[in-house]
């Protein structure tokens, strides 16, 4: 083998697929370094792509020719649309997959991608010539020559896990940890941290009692996450939900002097959305119950996994907790639930590229950067990829802001902002989530994907064609009126107002009650529109205002964002700022006056006197263009 690569992706992960598949689809020769092979696309938590948020994630990732929502689609299960009784804004898809074969689809992907070859080992260590990386160290004491590096690491960094008083080196339940990585990059001058999260049991669906539980069916017909799927036809499963009670709290609370978190073991900080069964039953002690949500892991798999319960107890206390909860008493456990604490880095050291500050060429991407979720990490991963290839091929960066994707908002919470905690995203983050529905998530990024050359031309195509339907909709409404006799019948199905002469469709279609698809039909209009077309026509005429006001903010952001500020800029000689700002400016040295106004700790009026003092920074040099900054 020719061990000489434009690229080493050091994971396997979904950070790592992202990561690989990008850099050896845009030419450059890549190679995937994982501990193993037969664990690539390992989904190391529960079995699910999708959720708040992070569905609009997955579908951001496929609009820009990523894989995250086609192998969803070739593995699930059990797909569902979340918050569907509140806005489009906020709906989300989400999708159970077979474990199982979620991996055997990834690791098929990944093996048979030209221009990418998987070496079976662990990254330990980096070369670096001229504050650029130039090789990577192998466990082996193998150097192997590259042009770029991109390390997803996950949970490995020094990973170790904790059942009750016990604890062992590992990055994940029978695989071992890195070692040497975090000690190399410290001595480059990173900064590193620590952090932690948990995993619940995962118990033999022979051994449940699902009539005492809620059945949670799957949608039908299942919409599917990626926009080059067509239809969903594999077989679907049910979840179920069950709910702790005060006997299964009382067993939890008998397990506290031996869990790792509440005798001190653990340094680590946890997931604060996500917390510990023992955890809740401790903070949240006035609460008589917690939900269960009741996972398959596929079909030739027997574990389901136990969502709500990650803990990191002892043996006998997750089996006393769980067979006191109902259909749960004959539980049995496969694999219990564990704690694991591992390295990580702090994000204000990467840029918004995901290429790190101190050394070009290195690329950080998901765990490693204090995320939590395979959505935001494969995001990471993607991007880390894409900016890669881009950079050694003389091309400019892709950099998504916030009124773009949720990635950008993702990336720029990551550079702007303390990370104390595994990152989450939620939809509450964005602050133009009206524009960025998951639904429309190839209208925004299909361009870009084509632009850069990872989104099939099929693909591309198909989203040039809706976009044209969805033009053609929005002025048909607009033109196209409607009788009384015609549309009274529907106004009294659904409780609305009669009308007395003809009106226009799109003023009809203001009204909350009235649907885009039952207004067509009421008018015998032939609509020959796909659902995905109705709903984003639906929502552009019923939300036009809140959009416009929307659409304004954009602009006034893009003007801040454009206000750039210069990397040598010192921050310390302005005296009027204040001394936590000069603080959090330094150290994350932002690249706009948007970025630095989004930072922790810098208030109003310190943007106020930075905008002052850049107008007398910019006055005071060389005529030279601010673009050029």
């Amino acid at each position: 083998m020719n061990r000489n690569y434009d690229v080493i992706v050091a994971g396997g992960g979904h950070a790592g697929i992202e990561a690989a598949l990008a850099t050896a689809r845009l030419g450059l020769r890549t190679a995937l370094v994982t501990l193993r092979i037969d664990t690539i696309g390992k989904m190391s938590c529960n079995p699910a792509i999708g959720g708040l948020a992070k569905g609009h994630l997955v579908r951001e990732i496929d609009a820009l020719g990523g894989e995250m929502a086609k192998l969803t689609d070739r593995a699930g299960i059990h797909f569902k649309i979340l918050n569907k009784s509140k806005g489009p804004a906020v709906w989300s898809p989400r999708a159970q997959a077979d474990r199982l074969q979620y991996s055997r689809i990834a690791r098929q992907v990944v093996l048979s991608q030209p221009n990418l070859e998987v070496i079976s080992a662990s990254v330990n260590g980096l070369k670096v010539t001229d504050g650029k990386v130039v090789a990577a160290l192998l466990n082996r004491d193998e150097w192997i020559p590259c042009r770029a590096l991109i390390l997803t690491c996950g949970t490995f960094l020094n990973g170790r896990i904790y059942i009750g008083l016990n604890s062992f080196s590992s990055g994940r339940a029978g695989e071992m940890p890195v070692r040497g990585l975090t000690e190399a990059l410290v001595e480059l001058g990173f900064i590193s941290g620590r952090l932690k999260t948990g995993t619940p049991p995962r118990v033999h669906r022979d051994s449940l009692d699902y009539r005492q539980m809620e059945e949670q069916p799957p949608d039908r017909p299942p919409v599917p996450f990626s926009f080059q799927t067509d239809t969903l036809s594999q077989e679907q499963l049910s979840c179920h939900i069950t709910h702790t009670n005060q006997q299964t709290h009382e067993f939890l609370r008998m397990g506290l002097d031996r869990s790792p978190m509440y005798t001190g073991l653990i340094s680590g900080v946890g997931p604060r959305y996500c917390p510990s069964i023992e955890d809740k039953v401790v903070r949240f002690s006035d609460k008589e119950r917690h939900q269960l949500f009741l996972e398959p892991d596929g079909f030739d798999n027997p574990e389901v996994y136990v969502n709500g319960f990650a803990t990191s107890l002892p043996e006998d206390i997750q089996y006393k907790a769980l067979r006191s909860v109902a259909g749960m008493e004959r539980a049995h456990i496969i694999r219990l639930g564990y704690a694991v604490e591992y390295d990580f880095f702090p994000s204000y050291q990467i840029q918004h590229t995901l290429e790190t500050k101190n050394i070009a060429g290195l690329y950080f991407a998901g765990q490693i950067n204090g995320t939590s979720g395979y959505e935001e990490a494969a995001a990471q991963g993607l991007m880390a990829g894409i900016n890669a290839a881009l950079k050694l091929q003389d091309q400019p960066p892709l950099i998504l802001d916030r009124s773009r994707a949720y990635i950008g908002v993702l990336i720029d919470d990551l550079i702007s902002k303390t990370i104390l905690e595994p990152y989450r995203m939620f939809t509450s983050r964005a602050e133009f989530r009206l524009l960025l529905r998951h639904d429309n998530a190839d209208l925004r990024l299909m361009e870009t994907g084509k632009e850069i050359r990872l989104l099939p031309d099929a693909a591309y195509r198909r989203m040039l064609n809706k976009r044209q339907k969805i033009e053609q909709l929005l002025e048909h409404t607009a033109r196209t009126s409607i009788s009384p006799q015609r549309f009274n019948e529907l106004a009294k199905k659904t409780n609305s107002s009669f009308i007395t002469q003809s009106v226009p469709m799109r003023q009809l279609m203001r009204r909350p009650e009235i649907s885009l698809k039952d207004l067509l039909e009421a008018a015998e209009l032939d609509d020959g529109y796909s659902h995905d077309e109705l709903v984003h026509v639906e929502f552009v005429i019923k939300y036009e205002g809140y959009l416009k006001r929307q659409a304004e903010l954009v602009e006034k952001f893009k003007k801040m964002e454009h206000q750039s500020i210069p990397a040598e800029f010192n921050y310390h000689t302005v005296s009027s700022l204040s001394s936590e700002a000069r603080e959090k400016l330094s150290k994350i040295r932002p690249a706009s006056l948007g970025q630095a106004s989004r930072i922790a700790g810098v208030r109003h009026g310190d943007i106020t006197v930075l905008l002052i003092y850049l107008e007398k920074y910019f006055r005071s040099q060389e005529p030279v263009s601010r673009e050029t900054l």
